[in-house]
């Protein structure tokens, strides 16, 4: 018998690896489901907690978790990768590019995504709360009497983390996974003991069950729906991280530990109340012997911060593909990594996280109060990611009918059956997230449109380049150096450089036209991300390309090239950037409302240098005042 090579040994390990990260950062979420998901089964319901009902709730949860996360995300969903990476803006780019024949695709296709990563935001700031909160609230289980600690307590954790997220996650990044591999090893455990103690809890696994919750007791079961959508909360992160894990890591750290263990706690805890009906109330901490509840709270809070850690981290990556597709404007973003792309640090998103997360905090109080609004933030983001990939499905997998049909029947009619039933709690909290999400949405298209209006201005007002050297560029004097000036257009002359003319009248020896475009992709190969066009007379175009992961650092890849020999930039080029102020108008466009809320924004946006890392000892900012 062959023994391994050290290089298959060397790739076993780094597979292992990479299922190790995944189980800590990509299963997070889900992972902390079974804190609160089987209970608000019950709470929210109004039927006792009797083994009938217990195993029709169970079921329920099985076939969802099958047919949502294994089937669609799982199986389905991760194969519509975008060059690798997955997320709502992944999906959009993709579904994109096959809807353009279609002018109400091409329309609807745009703002289903936008709106999914608006959601998302929701998401972020919900899932931290709830999660951390329900892990704190199992003091009330070890004694009643620290009940008034619990809120002071979660805020404090909450602080915590999120002031420790500018240190970024290389290091606490190792503990991850094997932090939340004694997590599921101890949740599989808890629920095996009681499944030993009334097996026929495993008949639950029947999907007769769920379909009898219907047929008996149908407007209840509709309204459990809304509670049991809380054990797939996490589900989206499964496609959202693929950049950062691969296919095959995560979807064997799913099929070997992570589905299994969900489902023998969810059964344990289902055997739990099947013995102890008052223990409903909290089963997941109930069902610990004494001597463990302790220990538990304290993994348990652990396993919380670290799914809290997951989806922050993905907001941050959420808004830099925003920025860099042209949905947000600058904002300052730090990596945190020299090795590892996709390590950043959003402070903007990071604080305004932690104000909306504390404010969810003392807002809610409780664990059942946030699940309200949690199932509606996921259930909408669910929804569109189906529609979403329904566009792939049919343009571009070109699935014939009698396969596409059927599963997309399928997945529409889970994922709107649990919207709906969502949908019945935004009185009762349900209404955050929707409200988070259509205030982001605005700002995200308003950016976009208003970005449009000013390109269009600014072109309109632009110099052709033939007649700048034909008629201009002689007539001022010429000083040494290279002069850089950032423009957004594709052809004309820079503003900046006018205003540099009309302010300065001089030119320097060379001078380069710079657009920086960031694609519809995530990663441009460094040798592509280059283009050089001379224009004469020492004046060149050059365009650098991003794909909207890739770090932007434009310095470091402008001295990479030469130009007959030379370096095409120098450590004493001067970058010139024009600043405009925008002034609200009557002018056609956009509503008068959203003109004052794009200036706003733009008044408020992070620096071209900032985003750009232009050395900031050598940038002229030159301003100018349009009316849009």
């Amino acid at each position: 018998m062959s023994q391994p090579t050290p290089d298959h040994q060397q790739e076993a390990s780094h597979f292992t690896k990479l299922i190790i990260g995944a189980i800590g950062v990509v299963y997070g979420d889900i992972g902390t489901s079974p804190l609160y998901a089987f209970k608000e089964s019950f709470l929210g319901a109004h039927f006792a907690a009797d083994p009938a009902h217990v195993l029709n709730i169970l079921s329920l949860i099985f076939w969802s978790v099958m047919i949502t996360v294994t089937l669609k995300y799982v199986i389905i969903m991760m194969r519509a990768d975008n060059k690798g990476e997955g997320g709502s803006l992944a999906l959009l780019a993709l579904a994109s590019r096959y809807s353009h024949d279609r002018k109400w695709l091409a329309f609807v296709v745009p703002l289903l995504g936008i709106f999914a990563a608006a959601l998302f935001y929701g998401d972020s700031i919900i899932t931290p709360a709830i999660s951390v909160l329900s892990a704190v609230e199992g003091l009330n289980v070890v004694s009643s009497q620290l009940g008034g600690y619990i809120i002071p307590l979660t805020l404090i954790i909450l602080m915590f983390l999120f002031a420790s997220q500018r240190l970024g996650t290389s290091e606490v990044g190792r503990l991850f996974g094997p932090i939340m591999c004694v997590w599921f090893v101890t949740i599989a455990a808890m629920g095996l003991v009681h499944i030993f103690n009334h097996p026929e809890v495993l008949t639950a696994l029947n999907p007769i069950y769920a379909v009898n919750f219907f047929i008996n007791d149908g407007t209840y079961a509709f309204l459990t729906m809304g509670s049991v959508v809380l054990a797939m909360t996490g589900a989206e992160a499964l496609y959202a991280d693929m950049g950062h894990f691969g296919k095959a890591p995560i979807r064997m750290a799913w099929t070997s530990l992570i589905f299994p263990s969900l489902m023998l706690n969810y059964f344990g805890q289902g055997a739990f109340v099947i013995s102890n009906p008052e223990g409903v109330s909290n089963p997941f901490f109930m069902m610990a012997p004494s001597w463990f509840q302790w220990p538990l709270v304290g993994l348990a809070t652990m396993a919380t911060i670290i799914a809290s850690q997951a989806v922050i981290s993905g907001a941050f990556s959420v808004t830099q593909q925003a920025i860099q597709l042209g949905y947000l404007p600058r904002m300052s973003i730090v990596h945190t990594s020299e090795n590892q792309i996709g390590q950043i640090y959003v402070p903007f998103i990071n604080w305004s996280l932690l104000i909306f997360v504390c404010m969810l905090v003392i807002g809610f109080k409780t664990s059942s109060g946030l699940a309200h609004a949690y199932g509606v933030a996921v259930t909408g983001t669910m929804l569109i990611d189906t529609l979403l990939l329904g566009v792939v499905i049919f343009r571009f997998w070109k699935w014939k009918p009698v396969f596409a049909v059927p599963v997309m029947a399928v997945l529409l009619t889970v994922d709107l059956s649990y919207f709906l039933a969502t949908s019945t709690k935004i009185l009762h909290g349900g209404w955050f997230p929707l409200f988070l999400g259509l205030v982001v949405f605005i700002m995200l298209t308003t950016w976009k449109r208003g970005r449009a209006i000013l390109h269009d201005k600014l072109r309109s007002e632009s110099m052709p380049v033939d007649r700048f050297l034909a008629e201009v560029s002689d007539n001022f004097p010429h000083v040494e150096g290279t002069a850089v000036f950032m423009y957004n257009l594709d052809d004309g002359v820079p503003t900046s450089l006018l205003l540099n003319l009309r302010h300065n009248k001089i030119l320097h020896d060379l001078n380069i036209f710079l657009h920086v475009s960031v694609l519809e992709k995530p990663y441009v190969a460094e040798e592509k991300r280059l283009e050089i066009t001379p224009l004469g007379k020492s004046f060149y175009r050059v365009t650098i390309l991003y794909g909207f992961k890739d770090k932007i650092d434009v310095p470091a890849d402008l001295m990479k090239r030469t130009i007959d020999g030379e370096l095409l930039v120098h450590e004493d080029t001067t970058y010139f950037i024009g600043k405009e102020t925008i002034i609200p108008t009557a002018l056609p466009g956009m509503a008068i409302w959203r003109e004052h809320l794009f200036a706003w924004i733009s008044k408020n946006a992070s620096s071209a240098a900032d985003f750009y890392n232009l050395p900031s000892k050598r940038i002229m900012e030159l301003g100018s005042r349009i009316d849009i």
